[in-house]
């Protein structure tokens, strides 16, 4: 079920109902929701609901033993269990066909062909997010942290919550596990926000990144030679905004149901665009990755207090591993060494409280927002062929266009609604708000019905893939 589906509205209405009947009644509110959430898993494919179910024992067991062991080298054995177990989920489903392709022609001189050894297994969805939020509860636990989980039950419900199951945000237990010991905090003000948030959302997803691609993306990066060096770089201007929509479209869903519910899930995306460098950008793209990475992996390297060439290392190892995160491909891996460039380059350049004026400020965010989509090519070509044929294109230096006049009213609103005040958007969600309910409902109705006319076809989210 896609968020973006029936299927889902029709889910998600008879949880709301069951859950006004068990509200006041803690474990079966937590039944209730755990079940959900499985029932929401397991309608993707119910042979893998073993694996987050082995995640969950794995580490809930591993949190319980940690806070009674005292030894230090026995403590880090018991969170050695806890990452081999969850790392080596990620390496069997997500990367050993890659590392065996990429070792195939080195064996092969010896005569050995190990593409016999490739599986057919699926990817699950949702592995690399419920693995990454499992890990970072128990290296809290060992790190001594207070998020110790005693009640099965409920930290069950925090790995498989399923506003955030698919595709995040990355949520802490320290976030998240305090308020399932507490009556949810569901008022008619959350609910309207939640529901204003999951609207926005489905617009971002159905009204922009999806028609971003339909109308231009997709063709420009399967055919880039049959365009012109504008349509090359509109469509990566496009591809830009496209995954920006589609994920931060998703976030706000999720952030929207889960805030329905009663929840607080931590926001994940904060107009990356308006970045004046890379490493700003970094604070407001995907933050729940971004800070996850910075407080299990960067740190634990040693961070910023080690010697200049190392704190080097520690960042092209971070984004390294964040590109291979992404995916089990080279393009991913460029996209994240890339990065690691741009960090370490970023680290030598002028702060961005230096900037005086609002032209400076403006010539800088252009500047990064052209370095942020130039990666943004590295993460969607599919091979060296499709990456070498955008450069070819832009080398002839050909004008035209082939690509819709539909499509450049998208891209425009797109930009515009990205770059226009917070403040402005923040006051018209209120005024939204405050308008009559049967207003309200007339049009989310109206909405559903348009957004259930788009969808029969439409591609899912682009993080699902990960």
């Amino acid at each position: 079920m896609n968020f973006n589906s029936v299927e889902f509205s029709a889910f998600f209405v008879c949880v709301l109902v069951l859950y006004t009947v068990v509200f006041y009644r803690e474990r079966w509110r937590d039944v209730l929701l755990l079940a959900a959430s499985y029932f929401f898993y397991m309608s993707w494919n119910w042979k893998y609901a073993g694996l987050l179910a082995f995640s969950t024992i794995v580490d809930y067991s591993v949190g319980l033993v940690l806070a009674r062991e005292q030894r230090p080298r026995a403590r880090t054995y018991i969170l050695i269990i806890s990452l081999t177990s969850n790392l080596g989920l990620l390496a069997l489903f997500k990367y050993y066909n890659f590392f065996i392709e990429l070792s195939g022609p080195a064996i092969a001189m010896f005569g050995w062909d190990l593409s016999l050894l490739r599986h057919e297994l699926l990817l699950p969805v949702g592995i690399s997010f419920y693995t990454f939020q499992t890990m970072s509860y128990t290296i809290d636990v060992y790190r001594g942290e207070r998020v110790l989980e005693r009640n099965f039950l409920k930290f069950a419900v925090f790995v498989a919550f399923f506003p955030q199951l698919i595709a995040g945000p990355i949520v802490r237990a320290k976030q998240f596990l305090p308020q399932l010991h507490h009556l949810p905090n569901v008022t008619t003000q959350r609910f309207h926000d939640g529901l204003f948030l999951v609207f926005k959302g489905l617009s971002k997803k159905i009204l922009i990144a999806d028609l971003l691609a339909t109308l231009a993306v997709d063709n420009v990066f399967t055919h880039p030679l049959t365009f012109s060096s504008w349509d090359l770089l509109i469509g990566l201007y496009a591809y830009t905004f496209q995954i920006y929509y589609d994920f931060s479209g998703y976030s706000d869903i999720a952030i929207g149901l889960a805030k329905m519910l009663g929840y607080d899930l931590p926001q994940n995306f904060n107009r990356p665009y308006l970045s004046q460098n890379v490493r700003e950008f970094w604070t407001r793209w995907h933050i729940s990755l971004s800070t996850w990475l910075r407080d299990y992996l960067y740190i634990s390297l040693g961070g910023s207090r080690a010697a200049p060439w190392r704190v080097k290392m520690n960042l092209m190892i971070t984004m390294f591993l964040g590109g291979l995160w992404h995916g089990a491909a080279l393009h991913f891996i460029c996209w994240g060494v890339y990065h690691g460039l741009l960090l370490i380059l970023a680290r030598q350049g002028p702060k961005t409280e230096a900037v005086r004026t609002a032209a400076q400020k403006v010539l800088l965010q252009i500047g990064c927002f052209h370095l942020i989509a130039f990666g943004w090519l590295l993460f969607r070509v599919q091979d060296l062929d499709n990456f070498l044929d955008f450069i070819r294109g832009w080398s002839h230096l050909t004008g035209g266009t082939r690509l819709s006049g539909v499509f450049y009213i998208i891209l425009s609103l797109g930009i515009l609604f990205h770059v226009f005040p917070a403040q402005r958007l923040e006051r018209f969600a209120q005024w939204w708000i405050m308008r009559p309910v049967p207003i309200q409902a007339a049009t989310y109705g109206t909405l559903l019905l348009i957004y259930a006319g788009m969808t029969l076809e439409a591609p899912s989210f682009i993080y699902f893939q990960f």
